[in-house]
């Protein structure tokens, strides 16, 4: 009987998804890469319709604002309510469907990730969660959120904060891992 090959992560993996699916990827990048980067920086309601087009749940494209250069893994899985903002260089790697609530903002280089491996098996399954950033809240720069993460409404995340955890409303949250520090005065 000859050697078996020790045990390793990504034993066995396969690219997750149809043939489909693939193409459907390779299409949004393409699109991505031309024509909603190189638009330019004023004209969110086009790249808004252009995340329409593959699939995302945007009903007032006019009322929201991204920026060229933010990444969008699949727009099918993303719901940008009205008034929401989504900054340069914002990714939105989202595996998991990941939702903005009505005035909901990302701050410069934030990275929303909704999707994880099941380290405990050797082929490293995708797991994925969804991620919802609660109405009015404001995530600043570099904040990275995890799978499962609902932020609450009118939540405030400092800079460079690691949310893994669900963030209450109303509150000023900080740090690694990230936590709530003191409420939230309603804004003026």
């Amino acid at each position: 009987m000859p050697n078996a090959e020790p045990s390793y992560l990504g034993q066995g993996c396969g690219t997750p998804g149809s043939r489909g699916s693939v193409l459907y990827r390779w299409l949004w990048a393409f699109v991505q890469a031309t024509l909603f980067r190189w638009s330019p920086r004023p004209c969110h309601g086009f790249r808004a319709r252009l995340l329409r087009l593959f699939g995302a749940d945007i009903p007032a494209p006019s009322q929201v604002v991204i920026f060229p250069t933010a990444r969008i893994t699949y727009p099918s899985r993303l719901t940008l309510a009205p008034r929401t903002m989504v900054g340069p260089q914002v990714i939105l790697y989202n595996l998991g469907h990941i939702t903005l609530r009505r005035g909901a903002n990302l701050s410069q280089y934030v990275h929303l990730c909704a999707g994880t491996h099941d380290f405990l098996q050797w082929s490293m399954p995708l797991v994925t969660a969804p991620i919802v950033i609660g109405e009015n809240a404001w995530l600043a720069a570099e904040v990275f959120v995890g799978p499962g993460v609902t932020v609450g409404e009118l939540a405030v995340v400092g800079a460079r904060s690691v949310v893994m955890r669900d963030l209450p409303p109303r509150q000023i949250c900080v740090g690694s891992p990230c936590r709530a520090v003191r409420a939230r005065p309603d804004p003026q």
